[in-house]
């Protein structure tokens, strides 16, 4: 089943289900991780730690990139959040725990971004994977290209030249 979500469009509590989850799983809720979760959650595109530093700053509060570095390597090795091979940034999770390999398509001229879990595909590639003896244990896939606004625009503008 497919399961597609725009994380333009994304309204979620995730700042809480991620502490949920972040206290389900045993880890403490410390005020960086929430610090961290409260951008991840309000950013419309995705986020270098440098970046997540800088909007930190912004509001007067002060984190090391360090610091910032593991605090997204915890919430990736939770699900709640996911490193983008394009652009290095970091994204909130919104998909949360549906099923399948969560995968995103990125438009690289607005930076629009849609998440979505296929669970006939992750399964295509696990079966794939267990030809070679080769036990699977994520999956990473990202589309880059253009939204249909943007390829929309760029076919108007070529048709008016």
């Amino acid at each position: 089943m497919l399961h597609l979500v725009s994380h333009s469009s994304i309204i979620l509590p995730m700042v809480q289900d991620s502490i949920q989850v972040l206290q389900t799983q045993g880890y403490k809720v410390t005020k960086p991780r929430r610090q961290v979760l409260a951008i991840l959650n309000g950013a419309q595109r995705p986020l270098s730690p440098y970046d997540i530093q800088r909007l930190l700053r912004q509001q007067g509060k002060h984190l090391n990139h360090v610091t910032i570095y593991r605090i997204l390597d915890l919430f990736c090795s939770l699900n709640l959040a996911h490193k983008l091979l394009s652009t290095g940034g970091f994204v909130k999770c919104v998909l949360g725990d549906k099923e399948g390999c969560h995968r995103f398509m990125v438009c690289h001229r607005c930076g629009t971004l849609q998440e979505f879990a296929d669970e006939g595909l992750c399964q295509e590639e696990n079966e794939f994977t267990r030809n070679f003896d080769f036990h699977t244990k994520y999956h990473l896939s990202e589309s880059s290209g253009l939204c249909s606004n943007c390829y929309r625009k760029q076919h108007q503008k070529q048709g008016n030249a």
